[in-house]
């Protein structure tokens, strides 16, 4: 069925009189829309493409959609953090898992009635299960944030949202190899990334740096007046915001880390009263949620930062710190730099980067403006120069495959996400997951990849059993040659390709040239 027909077939679905903008694009990212002068009608291929980069991986369902709002609108749409129905089946897997039922702070209880258990358990072998249950619950926390996380990967209709919101995962990376990471990392991505995924870089950054799983990855927790921890504060200046060798100085470090101490969070209960703090301290005390800013462990000392000195003192001071920080014009540098890379390939063009970085800071970071002027500059209309990391691989490939159709079983996809060397909240250093061609193309990636898309290509049904050990329907694969997202990028194949996927011997063997062929590694 053609682009065109499945377009007709979805109109009645399709919010296709919506507005360019809806109410919460941003007036930047609206005016950059507008005055953009991308294409209205597209050819297959190039829906193909736009999908590719703006999406998880094309679908004849998005392509639809595409076809029918026009360029301009379904970018509009995208680039809005408005919240979107998932559909239901999808919804309801979600709201199956234990992290969607349950609060965090019921979570953060039961753990620490574990714990508490533990310690006063006399018998040597019933703190030993303790433990294990403890370990348990943790990886089931970790498990269930991955799994929710691909689902929505797959299925959500906010599609750069949720590409954003891994970006931004890995770009305030926390790895669940450390601590108690594993029981925050669910509500860090929930309550901190997501929301601001889309929105201002100011509050993304302030989220956080205020969230459990960043306070304990980096250190900050125990970072105090007396016991200085400069780890959060290297990060910050160097991956989070400014990047290295963009001017600040290890005193800059140094001062960061004091203005910081103090800014931690707390268990105990929010009825609880405050810490006890003189009389001077109490009014700069302050407790949102968990996130904690306490007096008594903050270094009150006059810091100078960035070449000049800071005038507020206590949590007042963090935020002109961060004021500072996120003002700089070597952060918007940066920011613009790196999701250039992300978007388009391993070497921006300068020029397009410098634009990126002047619509960042004319819009005081408001990340929606600044993807808007990325994806409309004129110099980002070549496509397939950006190498797919295993997440694009893996997702796109199982898009392809299966477009709307909800797997009841995830975990397969998490399998294949693991073998190519990339699982969730997986990386151990701050830095994130890199992005580069290099870094994901060596010989045996490229086997494992072969692997996997045998995997989908052949036995794709996995994702569908009702339970691990069910009998896969049949056939067990997907009819990808019939879909018209991909006769759409027959054309693009190279001579070699097209030679390969007609000697195939079964459509499953098709299925598998072709999700491996050197065409299908980029975007």
């Amino acid at each position: 069925m053609s682009i065109e027909a499945l377009a007709c077939l979805s109109a009645a679905l399709l919010t296709a009189c919506a507005p360019l903008a809806p109410s919460r694009l941003s007036a930047q990212a609206e005016q950059t829309l507008r005055a953009s002068p991308l294409p209205e009608r597209l050819t297959d291929l190039q829906r193909q493409q736009w999908l590719d980069r703006v999406s998880w991986g094309a679908t004849d369902h998005e392509a639809a959609q595409l076809q029918q709002q026009g360029l301009k609108r379904w970018l509009g749409a995208q680039l809005t953090a408005l919240v979107q129905p998932m559909p239901i089946e999808v919804q309801q897997r979600i709201d199956a898992l234990s992290i969607s039922q349950k609060p965090m702070a019921q979570i953060q209880r039961e753990v620490a009635d574990l714990r508490q258990q533990i310690r006063a358990e006399q018998d040597p072998d019933e703190a030993a299960k303790l433990r294990q249950q403890v370990q348990r619950q943790l990886n089931l926390l970790s498990t269930e944030a991955q799994q929710r996380h691909i689902w929505r990967a797959l299925y959500s209709p906010r599609q750069l949202q949720e590409q954003m919101t891994w970006f931004w995962m890995n770009h305030f990376n926390v790895s669940t190899r450390k601590g108690d990471v594993r029981l925050w990392v669910g509500d860090y991505e929930e309550q901190a990334i997501r929301p601001h995924a889309l929105g201002n870089f100011r509050d993304l950054l302030t989220a956080s740096m205020r969230h459990p799983a960043m306070l304990l990855y980096l250190d900050n927790a125990s970072n105090a007046a007396g016991h200085i921890n400069e780890n959060y504060a290297r990060e910050l200046l160097e991956l989070h915001t400014m990047g290295v060798g963009s001017g600040y100085t290890q005193a800059d470090v140094q001062a960061m880390a004091h203005v910081l101490t103090g800014v931690g969070f707390t268990t105990r209960d929010a009825d609880a009263p405050p810490p006890k703090l003189r009389p001077e301290r109490q009014g700069d005390y302050l407790r949102q949620g968990v996130f904690e800013f306490n007096p008594n462990r903050h270094d009150y000392a006059p810091q100078t930062f960035l070449g000049k000195p800071l005038q507020k003192t206590g949590y007042a001071q963090v935020n002109e710190a961060l004021d500072r920080i996120v003002a700089a014009p070597a952060t918007a540098h940066f920011i613009a730099r790196k999701l250039a890379i992300y978007f388009l390939g391993d070497n921006p063009q300068p020029a397009l980067v410098e634009r990126t970085a002047q619509a960042f800071a004319r819009s005081h970071g408001d990340i929606a403006a600044t993807l808007a002027q990325l994806l409309c500059d004129p110099q980002a209309q070549q496509f397939g120069q950006r190498f797919k990391d295993p997440m694009h691989y893996v997702l796109g490939a199982v898009r392809l495959a299966y477009d709307q159709r909800v797997a009841s079983d995830v975990g397969p996809v998490q399998s294949w996400i693991n073998q190519l060397g990339q699982p969730l909240y997986g990386y151990e250093t701050p830095n994130g997951y890199p992005q580069t061609q290099s870094d994901w193309s060596s010989s045996g990636q490229m086997m494992t990849r072969f692997a996997v898309a045998q995997q989908i290509g052949s036995r794709g049904a996995l994702l569908f059993r009702s339970e691990p050990k069910a009998p896969l329907e049949k056939p067990p694969y997907p009819d990808l040659a019939g879909h018209a997202s991909v006769k759409a990028r027959l054309p693009m194949l190279s001579p070699s390709t097209q030679t390969t996927l007609a000697q195939a011997k079964n459509p499953a063997d098709w299925n598998s040239i072709f999700l491996a062929a050197p065409e299908m590694m980029f975007r």
